[in-house]
């Protein structure tokens, strides 16, 4: 019994690692703020813990989910090979009941917060899982993948106020944008193998400067949406949220300032790094604005 256990506690670790469990923290500041502007300040400690849980619940269903989907395609791919699927380090079926426990966890937290966000995580489940089949039929699967993290502000926000408005659905733009920008940027690694693979992605279908240009125009419209996002947010925001989407517009200019044609030696930097630093930085910006008015 006890060698079974610490054999289940290996795998889950190994899924976990798999999955990048850590970057859960991409996506959460973007709920937080659909949080913050629905509460216009800060909701109750009971919605933002039920926020969380749901939030991983839905990215690490969906990521585990991916990998579930992909383990051949993984295995053909020098970059993904020594991944623990393709590797032999984790077994499908084990990753099968983890994809089902998430859900089932990404759905109690919906429950838990209100009949809308019940509702609203039923209509996301296609998306969520949905997505990794996409590149395997249209080049568009960057912004497939970003609509499935446009539902955290979007949920976030209907579990505050159980109804939608203008200002959540702007912002579920924000991300989807975002995430279609630095995910286009991503797969420029995969450009040569996703060719010789029938792949579809938008670097295998415009080549590297027109990935680049497409990323440059999906993180431009992302800038747009948080301009007019002020005039769609009754309450208004003020000083410190514009110095927010003003650090957004440097570190999507970083990004694509040391992501250039012929050189990816720096794209994990524009991956991790600035990605990472821009959602908590219009968060915490955000926030700022809400609490200290």
């Amino acid at each position: 019994m006890r060698e079974t256990t610490l054999t289940a506690l290996a795998s889950l670790r190994t899924v976990l690692e798999m999955i990048k469990f850590e970057h859960t923290l991409f996506a959460l500041p973007f709920a937080f703020l659909g949080m913050a502007l629905a509460a216009e300040g800060w909701p109750s400690w009971r919605i933002v813990g039920w926020v969380v849980v749901a939030m991983v619940g839905a990215r690490s269903s969906a990521m585990a989910f991916n990998r579930l989907v992909d383990r051949r395609i993984d295995s053909s791919n020098p970059r993904t090979a020594d991944r623990a699927l393709p590797a032999g380090a984790v077994s499908p079926a084990f990753v099968a009941v983890f994809v089902l426990s998430s859900l089932g966890l990404f759905f109690l937290a919906a429950w838990r917060l209100n009949p809308m966000t019940l509702k609203l995580s039923l209509v996301a489940l296609p998306v969520l899982l949905g997505y990794s089949y996409t590149k395997r039929f249209t080049a568009l699967s960057h912004l497939v993948l970003g609509l499935a993290l446009a539902g955290a502000p979007l949920g976030a926000w209907v579990a505050v106020r159980g109804s939608f408005a203008v200002a959540p659905v702007i912002l579920a733009g924000v991300v989807l944008l975002w995430v279609a920008g630095f995910d286009v940027l991503y797969a420029l690694q995969d450009l040569e193998f996703d060719r010789r693979s029938g792949l579809h992605s938008i670097p295998a279908r415009l080549g590297e400067s027109g990935a680049l240009w497409a990323s440059g125009v999906f993180h431009f419209g992302m800038l747009v949406l948080l301009v007019l996002l002020p005039r769609f947010y009754e309450p208004g925001l003020g000083a410190a949220y514009w110095a927010g989407v003003s650090g957004c517009a440097a570190l999507l200019g970083y990004q694509h300032w040391i992501v250039r044609p012929g050189d990816l030696s720096r794209l994990n930097a524009a991956f991790f790094l600035a990605n990472g630093l821009l959602a908590t930085w219009l968060f915490v910006a955000t926030a700022a604005d809400l609490l200290l008015r």
